[in-house]
This record gives C-alpha cells, sequence and structure tokens, in this order.
C-alpha cells in the first residue's frame, strides 16, 4: 500500500505548494480557487510533520479512488434525475404560457427579458454548488462533520450574495436592452423589474440551495454518485420554482403601482440590505472567501449573455405567429443546460482526482477537435444519446397537458428536435474545450465553468428554437392558436 501511496502523497504535496498563496497585507494563507476541493486535509489548516502524515496515509483504507462506472450504469444514474429535471422544465414552460397572458407581463415586457437570466442562476449558483459539493464528496472532503458544514454554510451565504447582485444587475440589463430599442423609460417599471428580480433572485436561492444540500448529502449516504444527480436535481424544480415567484411577485407588485407607489422600492431596499449579512458569513470560511472575491466574473458574464437571449424571446414572443415559442423555451435551455452541466462537473472531478492546476492529461493535450469530446468521453456519447428519447417524452407531456400553440405534426418534431441535438452537441464540445482550458489556467471548473455553459444553453437554445418557429412560419406549418 505504501508503494502506491508515497507517490500520490508526493503529488498532493506538490499540490499544495503550487497552489497556496500569501497575502501581502499579513501572514495569513490565502486559498486558491482550485484548492478547496484538494484530497487532503488543508481546509481544516492541520499542520504537522511528515512522520505523522505518513503514518495517517499508510493507516487510511485506499478509498479515494475515481469512481468506477459501466455506461448502463452511468445512464441509469443519470436517466431519473434527467427525467425529473425535464418535467420540471415543462411545468415551467406551461407556467410561462400562462402568464404571459398577465397585466404584468403583457404591459411591462421586459420581464421577458429577466426570464432566462433568472432561470439561468441554477447554472449559475445552484449547478455550480452542486459540482462543488460534488467534488467535495468524491475527493473526502465532506467525511468531516466540521468541515461539511462549514463548506455548506460558507457556499450557501456565498450564494444568497451572488443572487442578490446579479438579481439587481440582470434587472439593469432588461431595463437598458427593452429601453434602448423601443427609446422610452419609466421609472416605475424599472423600480418594479428591479425589485421583482432581486426579490426572485433571493427567494428562489434560498429555497433551492437548501433542495440541493440535502441532495449532496442523501447521494453520499446512498453511496451514488453525486456528479450524476447533484446538477439535474438543481434544476428539477428550479425553474418552476423561479417561475413561479417572478410572476407572482411581479404582478403582486403590478398591482400595487398606482395604490402603493413605494412598495416596489421597499422591497427592493430589503432585499439589497441583507447582502452585508451574507456577505460576513461566506467570508468566515477559506474556500468561500476565496469565491467572494474571485467568483464573479463568471456569474455577471453569465447573465449578460443570458439575458440577450431573454433579448430574443421579448422579441419573438411579441410576434403573435411566433407565440408558440413560450412553452418549449424553458424546455431547449434547461435540458441543454441539465446535461451539460453533467458532463462538466464529471469532467471536473476526474481533473481534481488526476491532474495538478496547470497540468492536462495527454489526451487534453494539443489542438482541440470535435472528435475528441466523445472518443475521451463516454459519458458525452451517453449524454447525447439521451437528447431524442427525452425531448419525445417531453414534448407528448405538453401535447397531453394541451398547453402550448403548436400541435406537434412530423415537420415541427423533426426541426425542434434537429435544434435540440444540435444544442447539446455544440455545448458538450464547448465544456470540453472550457474546462480544460480553465484547469490549464488555474481557475477551478466547478466554480468557472457551468455559468458560461448553462449561459450560453439559454443563447443558443433561445436563438435555435427561434430560427426554427420562423422557419416553420415560412414553410407554412402555422397555427398559433392551439391551447388557448
Amino acid at each position: 500500500s505504501k508503494i502506491s501511496i508515497y507517490p500520490r502523497r508526493k503529488v498532493v504535496l506538490n499540490y499544495i505548494a503550487r497552489t497556496s498563496v500569501s497575502l501581502s497585507d499579513g501572514g495569513d494563507v490565502r486559498y486558491s480557487e482550485t484548492e478547496p476541493m484538494l484530497p487532503e486535509g488543508t481546509l481544516s489548516g492541520e499542520e504537522g510533520d511528515d512522520e505523522e502524515k505518513e503514518e495517517e496515509e499508510s493507516q487510511r483504507p485506499p478509498t479515494r479512488n475515481m469512481p468506477k462506472e459501466s455506461p448502463l450504469a452511468m445512464a441509469l444514474q443519470i436517466v431519473v434525475p434527467f427525467l425529473l429535471a425535464g418535467f420540471g422544465t415543462v411545468s415551467a414552460g406551461m407556467v410561462l404560457d400562462i402568464v404571459q397572458h398577465w397585466d404584468a407581463f403583457k404591459y411591462i415586457t421586459e420581464i421577458f427579458i429577466l426570464v432566462p437570466a433568472l432561470l439561468g442562476l441554477k447554472g449559475n449558483l445552484e449547478m455550480t454548488l452542486a459540482s462543488r459539493l460534488s467534488t467535495a464528496v468524491n475527493v473526502g472532503k465532506m467525511d468531516s462533520p466540521i468541515e461539511k458544514w462549514n463548506l455548506i454554510i460558507g457556499n450557501l451565504a456565498l450564494k444568497q450574495v451572488q443572487a442578490t447582485v446579479v438579481g439587481f444587475l440582470a434587472a439593469v440589463a432588461a431595463v437598458v436592452l427593452g429601453w434602448i430599442p423601443e427609446g422610452k423609460f419609466q421609472m416605475s417599471h424599472a423600480v418594479l423589474l428591479c425589485s421583482a428580480s432581486v426579490a426572485t433572485a433571493f427567494i428562489a436561492s434560498m429555497l433551492q440551495g437548501f433542495i440541493m444540500v440535502g441532495v449532496i448529502v442523501g447521494s453520499k449516504k446512498t453511496g451514488i454518485n453525486p456528479d450524476n444527480v447533484a446538477t439535474p436535481i438543481a434544476a428539477s424544480f428550479g425553474d418552476l420554482i423561479t417561475l413561479a415567484i417572478l410572476a407572482w411577485i411581479s404582478q403582486g407588485l403590478y398591482n400595487c403601482l398606482d395604490s402603493h407607489p413605494y412598495a416596489s422600492s421597499l422591497v427592493c431596499a430589503f432585499f439589497l440590505s441583507l447582502t452585508p449579512v451574507w456577505m460576513v458569513i461566506s467570508s468566515k470560511h477559506p474556500a468561500s472567501r476565496t469565491l467572494l472575491y474571485s467568483g464573479w466574473e463568471p456569474v455577471i458574464t453569465a447573465m449578460v449573455i443570458s439575458s440577450i437571449g431573454g433579448l430574443i424571446l421579448d422579441k419573438t414572443v411579441s410576434d403573435p405567429n411566433l407565440a408558440g415559442i413560450v412553452v418549449y423555451t424553458p424546455v431547449i435551455n434547461g435540458i441543454g443546460g441539465n446535461l451539460v452541466a453533467i458532463q462538466s462537473s464529471r469532467i471536473s472531478t476526474h481533473l481534481h482526482f488526476h491532474s495538478a492546476p496547470g497540468e492536462v492529461p495527454e489526451e487534453a493535450k494539443g489542438c482541440y477537435y470535435p472528435c475528441r469530446t466523445f472518443s475521451n468521453h463516454r459519458s458525452a456519447q451517453v449524454l447525447l444519446l439521451l437528447v431524442l428519447p427525452g425531448h419525445l417524452i417531453f414534448l407528448y407531456t405538453i401535447h397531453l397537458m394541451k398547453s402550448g400553440h403548436t400541435t406537434l405534426t412530423p415537420i415541427f418534431m423533426t426541426v425542434y428536435l434537429a435544434a435540440a441535438l444540435l444544442q447539446v452537441f455544440l455545448l458538450l464540445c464547448i465544456a470540453d474545450w472550457m474546462v480544460y482550458s480553465m484547469w490549464r489556467s488555474g481557475k477551478d471548473p466547478d466554480s468557472f465553468s457551468i455559468p458560461y455553459l448553462t449561459a450560453l444553453g439559454d443563447l443558443l437554445g433561445t436563438a435555435l428554437l427561434a430560427l426554427s418557429f420562423q422557419f416553420l412560419w415560412y414553410i407554412g406549418d402555422q397555427d398559433s392558436d392551439v391551447g388557448d
């Protein structure tokens, strides 16, 4: 056992030496972006001589090997949460199809720009949290109860800070993107957008965070690889919860515009005032403290990308001939984001096991080419194979519920499935390139890749769906009154 343990110990110690950085304003040690998921006890701050560490490692059973999974076992673990997440997105699409006729959505159409950005928070925050905690479970960082709860509380507080800030910025982006093309601006509508966005992001993020922690802890106890189930379950009810909260708060604040004009301002101020509290809590743990300062770039960039997708949705919904796109948008965006998040989380866990930051495996070196994604990762093949049967089930579910404004003609199903397959294919290829590139540059893919990937999923899904509906309209496959 010593022959197999010592080389690993040497790699880990070199890893620690490379990733530990001293703060310039004190003698404290600052954690790098990749260090929180180390397979050794660096987060606990324990120190000891080499002999004690060698003795501890020799007594520890060699259980921290990368889990071995057959394609069948992988598919069986993925398919249930995948379907659960899919039905969640179908429910969200049906809710959006209903609430688009509410007064708030009809008279403040910029709310549609908020939809992808707020629904994208599950990729920016929930899936990122799921990926970080999944990696922590796989490398043994959740074995110690004290370390486990420190990690969980720090990450949940960090998530609330990010949700509040991103919700506010998403509202600003919606106001700007909606105001520039139309050339008109109403302060009351802008304040309502900010209040609805911040309140929705805060409440939905808190609810989904609690669900996510339960899933991760439950997966650990039942022996299921959390990389396969955590990210799709994070999205299972995320879209539905977020959209329902957004619609309820938006309509409520809209009803108060005349009778209580300051209600929107008070709601926004209340949730923003809680931000310093969450910042103090998240700064108590080294892992979340690092991300509190360095984790904003992917979250904010992803919000901007999703908002562009929201602008496309807003302009498409404004065309009565393309009203049917509403019910399918959360489905195609959600499914694409779920699948690519699984792939990103799996690649990230593999790198945490087998490579030091800045170093990538031999098969990932050199110029990228799409075939590499599917030849090196069986999981990518499994995930791509789930696209067509998954979307067929969800399309049929929407049809059975008599929702939407489009009948399931053969040409519609062919065009829709082609768009969904192209979206996931592109996302899997981008994920393979992006995760390795971030690892090579010393960034933790668990915190940086998923926000970008899910935001690109929103943009690609909305754009491809809009093009598909335009194409169907031009060739004569058109009916916009189904489900009214």
